[in-house]
């Protein structure tokens, strides 16, 4: 895998991530918001890069390893918009979308903060290697499921 593609696929993750940290902040919309991130961030990314032709994935490790980077990366983006926007809408406008977070953020201290931020995106990361891996398995499915029916129509 080259570098650039490497810059591409840890740009797209960014932007998911913080696309999840708004949208995680909204009511009703954030739990769903916070479950896609968690488990199909890789799908969404590399779907998105091999219809563009961007990507193409030739064994299992490269999809895994592309999963894992990409949640992992997606979480840690997460956490850097989610995290102080909680805080701030506790602190100065006594808001919050989820208590359990908002009591949590507002009593620990900084490093419990992060280390639970560092473990929930490698488990995030982990989750998505998997998801990255079924990825990988569908795209080749899909591709059999093509070459059948070419050779069906070249048949007739």
């Amino acid at each position: 895998m080259d570098k650039s593609l490497l810059k591409l696929i840890l740009l797209i993750s960014a932007f998911i991530g913080g696309l999840g940290g708004i949208l995680t902040i909204i009511p009703y919309i954030g739990q769903a918001a916070f479950w896609i991130l968690l488990c199909l961030a890789s799908v969404i990314v590399m779907t998105f890069l091999m219809r563009a032709k961007l990507l193409e994935l030739y064994t299992v490790q490269e999809s895994v390893t592309i999963g894992a980077i990409i949640g992992f990366v997606s979480f840690m983006v997460f956490c850097i918009i989610y995290v102080p926007a909680v805080i701030i809408l506790l602190k100065f406008f006594k808001y919050y979308s989820n208590y359990g977070v908002a009591l949590m953020l507002q009593e620990a201290s900084f490093w419990i903060t992060f280390i639970l931020s560092v473990f929930m995106a490698i488990l995030s990361a982990t989750i998505n290697a998997f998801t990255g891996f079924l990825t990988f398995y569908v795209n080749e499915f899909l591709k059999t499921l093509d070459k059948n029916e070419e050779k069906r129509h070249r048949k007739f």
